[in-house]
């Protein structure tokens, strides 16, 4: 597979699945701030830009409209939900000899129609579109792709931004303990509380809802599930590996970071959470570096001379 190829599938993965992420984690916190008068909006907006990896803009109170407009509907904000639907469109465009039409029409369909305002009491529909756009492309991949390279590069990516987005969940949790979201919230935004409660037969504990996140490894949306199946994807991008240990970087990362958090108790991750949820945002972001140098390396633009140019 070209190299253009595989990137491109690797990144419409990575943003289709962070638009999503991003919906999930701003419908809760908007959420929050509207029915909680006690929290500082300006604080609790400037942790949430944080915890994004947004600058927030210094000499103004923060507020829940501006935190809407910049992680869901500014164009030119990386971070936003209308960004990610952009990229995983144009991507989509450069390997359009790979993506079946069905996803084309998808994510060409999602970009057209991304609005630019989003009116205050069509937030919480607004995100539940997202979700559901992301869900069909994710269906499309899933129902109507052959288990091939492919599949393995998108999978690996979604893999990837899965396990950020619910570490940056959980990190958003721990910065806000007092008057933050409850963990019945939190499960709720990652589509897990229904499967939680068939697990644990209770209701949710700080204990058992973060150990169900990131840790359980039938749970799809759990940090451990998600890292488990990057560490797949590259293995079978790369099945035949050296006899002694792993030569591959991605690889080292992700099985250092699995094992870090499924060998540790969970008593010791939940003392020190919020350093823990950088550790992954941290190993995900040099995985998926180590990623493009090894599969898809930056190469100059071809450059046309004249015939006469010496």
């Amino acid at each position: 597979m070209l190299s253009r190829i595989a990137e491109s599938l690797f990144w419409i993965g990575r943003y289709v699945e962070r638009s999503d992420g991003t919906a999930r984690i701003l419908d809760v916190h908007l959420q929050l701030l509207l029915e909680d008068p006690w929290i500082e909006e300006d604080i609790a907006c400037r942790s949430l830009l944080s915890v994004m990896g947004t600058d927030a803009p210094e000499g103004t109170e923060l507020t829940r409209a501006d935190v809407l407009d910049l992680l869901a509907i500014d164009r030119n904000q990386p971070a936003s939900i209308a960004y990610s639907l952009h990229a995983a469109r144009e991507n989509a465009r450069r390997a359009r000899e790979i993506v079946s039409t069905e996803l084309w029409e998808v994510l060409n369909t999602t970009r057209a129609r991304m609005p630019r305002r989003v009116p205050g009491d069509k937030v919480h529909e607004f995100f539940g579109w997202v979700r559901e756009r992301s869900a069909l492309a994710i269906g499309i991949i899933e129902s109507a792709t052959s288990r091939d390279e492919a599949w393995s590069f998108f999978t690996l990516g979604r893999s990837l931004e899965r396990a950020d987005m619910t570490a940056r969940l959980l990190a958003t949790r721990a910065l806000t303990e007092a008057s933050g979201p409850s963990w019945t919230t939190i499960l709720r935004s990652c589509g897990a509380y229904e499967a939680y409660l068939r697990t644990y037969r209770g209701m949710p504990s700080a204990r058992n809802a973060a150990e169900f996140l990131l840790l359980d490894r039938l749970f799809p949306r759990s940090i451990l599930f998600s890292v488990s199946r990057a560490e797949e994807c590259l293995r079978e991008l790369e099945p035949r590996s050296g006899r002694v240990g792993v030569s591959d970087q991605s690889q080292r990362l992700l099985g250092q970071i699995r094992s870090e958090l499924e060998y540790r108790p969970i008593a010791e991750i939940l003392e020190d959470l919020p350093r823990r949820m950088d550790g992954v945002q941290l190993a995900t972001s040099a995985a998926s570096e180590a990623i493009r140098r090894r599969y898809f390396p930056t190469n100059a633009a071809p450059t046309w001379v004249g015939e006469d140019a010496t």
